[in-house]
Formats: structure tokens, sequence, C-alpha cells
């Protein structure tokens, strides 16, 4: 019997990590505090996370200040995009 989950991606496995790549991969960016409103997470369990996919090259960040105000938004990179279709697949695959 071949190996069914061998094509999941280890850092995409914590439901965070799965939210925050959702998030990327269907809006232009996201900014920080829109995706710590929308998945309801602390500050520091969210920026864990983002540092953790930005370290793989999943996903990168612009830090501006508007007004006033410091934002960081955040972009899916062409590698992140790549490998989380990859492990999406990979969980169709799973479900058959």
């Amino acid at each position: 019997m071949k190996n069914i989950i061998v094509n999941l991606n280890k850092a995409f496995e914590s439901r965070i990590r799965l939210g925050i790549m959702s998030i990327l991969s269907v809006n232009e960016y996201a900014d920080f505090n829109t995706m710590k409103q929308v998945m309801e997470l602390t500050d520091g369990n969210l920026a864990s996370h983002l540092k953790a996919l930005e370290g793989l090259g999943y996903i990168h960040s612009i830090k501006q200040f508007i007004g006033r105000k410091p934002n960081t938004q955040y972009y899916i990179t062409e590698e992140g995009k790549k490998s989380f279709q990859e492990h999406l697949n990979a969980l169709e695959e799973l479900l058959k």
C-alpha cells in the first residue's frame, strides 16, 4: 500500500497556518490586524506562525506606517502558492 500522506506538507498541519495560507491564497494581501480578527487569535500566537511561514519562504511581509500607526501586510510568495496547492492536492487525494 502506498503512503497516502507523504505529499502533505508539515508546515501546513497547524490550523492557524492553514488559515493564514488560505487567506493569502485568495487575497492579494492581508494585514496583521485583519488576520488576527478573522481567525480570532492573540498577537503572539499569530506572529509566531507568520514568522515560521516567512522563514520557510512561503510568505513575505511589508512594514509601513499608515498615518502614525504601524501596518504590516503579508503576501504569499510563488513558492508558497506552489507548496500550498500541492498540500491541497494531497488532501484531496487523501479524501478519495
